[in-house]
């Protein structure tokens, strides 16, 4: 990856051509190092390491292969609003409370138990996860491409509320609004076509080739991993359709309900005056107030990209030690960027508080910590 250094030319006197001067500082190493990566990890996921195909064609087919891929993939990045997100490539997990997420573990094992071909299991709520039986870097690389590709190109009918062509069938009593978002569009239709992508997941010593079923109903999706030895039938989907159509249905609405009921004892959400990311290392959560609306697109922030360079650096620092610490940064303009590193866990806050000093500053990221992150943090 080659990335140009943003620069200034600076006008002379005497006609003389201006000079030219590169801004080094500008661009973060490890943010485009992990984008790389990210790429590759991709890659892989759906076509296997570079030397399965070596292989299996030579470099011939590693060629055609990366053609293929990157040709497409590559009109996906959007460089310019790569950021720390992308250093730590999380995942944004969906809070819940014991029951739910206990129906939700109990509704994985019956599926799994009635279609046996199931191997592995993940379910997401609003692009967020919830469960996951695959290991965590299969996942983490799955969940940025069903965020950032698959969801956002299938979200047009669900916006179109009840009333689009998606009618809910009513199974008995039970709404039904399944969809595969691989795979069929139609059931019905005579000539649908049972094909999945396939993708490759991580086994202890080496890799397995798997179909990717991803079935969506309201805001939760399921996807389903079926070794691709099988040959999936057309018996096989309508019978995942209607074993999971009712059930996800009904659970999607479960956790729509749970999650107003929290909301509305939780208080209305003010703006605060605190903005923050924050990443666990040992699970890969992340969460971010900063980022308003990743797309596939483009990914909005509401700070200056002044700041969010000053968050690249910080982080920077963090992986150069293995010492917990905390770095405090006054920025130009009047905010105050704070990063604390602890036992696996980070966290960065930018506070916009004119003529704060030091020790305010401080205090007012212990009350962040204490109310947001019932004082996991820090070892104060």
């Amino acid at each position: 990856l080659v990335v140009r250094n943003p620069m200034i030319e600076k006008p002379n006197k005497d006609g003389k051509p201006p000079t030219i001067e590169y801004q080094e500082e500008e661009i973060l190493d490890t943010v485009y190092s992990a984008v790389v990566r990210q790429c590759y990890s991709m890659y892989k996921l759906f076509n296997g390491t570079f030397g399965r195909a070596m292989e299996a064609g030579g470099v011939e087919l590693l060629i055609q292969k990366l053609e293929k891929f990157f040709y497409r993939y590559l009109q996906t990045l959007h460089l310019q609003s790569c950021d720390l997100l992308d250093v730590f490539g999380g995942i944004s997990f969906f809070p819940l409370d014991k029951m739910t997420y206990l129906k939700i573990q109990s509704f994985v094992n019956r599926v799994e138990e009635s279609l046996s071909l199931i191997k592995y299991t993940a379910f997401l709520y609003n692009d967020q996860l919830i469960w996951s039986g695959l290991e965590q870097d299969d996942m983490r690389i799955l969940y940025k491409y069903l965020t950032t590709s698959l969801f956002p190109r299938h979200s047009e009918p669900e916006l179109a509320g009840r009333d689009s062509p998606l009618r809910p069938e009513v199974a008995g009593n039970l709404l039904h609004y399944g969809r595969f978002l691989t795979g069929p569009t139609n059931l019905k239709d005579p000539e649908a076509k049972f094909r999945f992508p396939k993708i490759f997941v991580s086994t202890g010593d080496g890799y397995e080739e798997l179909h990717l079923i991803v079935y969506k109903a309201m805001s939760a999706a399921a996807c389903f991993m079926v070794s691709a030895s099988v040959e999936l039938t057309r018996e096989f989907c309508e019978q995942l359709d209607s074993l999971v159509g009712p059930q996800l249905t009904l659970l999607a609405s479960d956790i729509c309900e749970q999650f107003t009921i929290n909301r509305r004892i939780s208080g209305p959400e003010k703006e605060p005056q605190f903005k923050f990311i924050y990443f666990n290392h040992m699970n890969l959560a992340e969460k971010s107030t900063i980022h308003m609306r990743k797309t596939a697109s483009v990914c909005l922030t509401s700070v200056h990209p002044d700041l969010m360079k000053i968050l690249g650096d910080i982080n920077c620092d963090f992986a150069r030690v293995d010492e917990d610490e905390e770095i405090i940064v006054k920025a130009m303009t009047d905010y105050w960027v704070v990063g604390k590193k602890s036992d696996q866990r980070e966290l960065y806050v930018i506070l916009n508080q004119k003529n704060a000093n030091l020790i305010e500053v401080n205090e007012e990221v212990k009350r962040l910590c204490a109310t947001q992150f019932n004082n996991i943090f820090f070892l104060d």
